[in-house]
């Protein structure tokens, strides 16, 4: 058990346990888990929910977000 619980709080991996009654539980991190519940709470498009965003994306909990090419039909959209 004390392998699976370094791997949450040193690697920051979330650890899926099945149960025998075909349900399962996941263990995750507190500050994995503070990220998330502060991301729900954000209001998309303010500052505080890009800064969420990134945090959730640094711990693999999102994808990181594509490459925008920039060139001339990227910059006509804000004229």
């Amino acid at each position: 058990m004390k392998k699976y619980l370094d791997q949450v709080n040193n690697d920051d991996e979330i650890v899926h346990i099945a149960l025998s009654n075909s349900c399962s539980v996941a263990v995750l991190s507190q500050e994995k888990l503070y990220w998330m519940e502060k991301a729900l709470q954000a209001k998309e498009g303010a500052l505080g929910y890009a800064i969420l965003r990134d945090q959730l994306i640094q711990r693999d909990v999102l994808l990181d977000d594509p490459i925008v090419e920039s060139d001339d039909d990227y910059w006509d959209q804000f004229k």
